[in-house]
């Protein structure tokens, strides 16, 4: 059974874990510098963003989200867990409160790129830097919504 919850600083300690597995498994792409220096930002961040955790019967946080002002700025799924409905429900939480919600992935991340297609989200631009201004590109999507 899958639930969602608001993070609470407590919860640091395991989103910064589902976070560093998935960009593991997924970003391969990120120089060593780069890799290091957002798992710093994110560690100091992460205890007190507004995140929306999924967590199952254990109550234990498998996924997480971040969403703002209808752009979801991160969803990250433990690898582990990929494939059970985790990062399916943060995005139907998203999609609760925006249908024409947005978002970034890295072009060098097909998985993440597939997951999102396959909801529902279309290419609408691309931009050569990420958000700090490294050169990882990005897809821009967006939800499309039903007529």
């Amino acid at each position: 059974m899958i639930t969602l919850r608001p993070s609470t600083p407590q919860d640091a300690e395991r989103v910064m874990d589902i976070w560093r597995k998935a960009v593991d498994a997924t970003h391969a792409f990120l120089a060593p510098r780069d890799r290091a220096a957002l798992d710093r930002e994110l560690a100091a961040f992460f205890p007190h963003a507004p995140l929306l955790l999924a967590v199952d019967a254990a109550e234990t946080p498998q996924g997480f989200m971040l969403l703002h002002d209808g752009h979801l700025e991160a969803l990250f799924v433990d690898p582990d867990q990929h494939g059970r409905g985790f990062g399916t429900a943060l995005i139907r939480a998203a999609l609760s409160h925006r249908s024409d919600l947005t978002t970034d992935v890295n072009e060098q991340n097909p998985q993440a790129l597939g997951f999102y297609t396959h909801r529902g989200f279309a290419r609408i631009g691309r931009s050569a830097h990420d958000g700090q201004g490294r050169p990882y590109p990005l897809i821009h999507l967006r939800h499309r919504t039903p007529n």
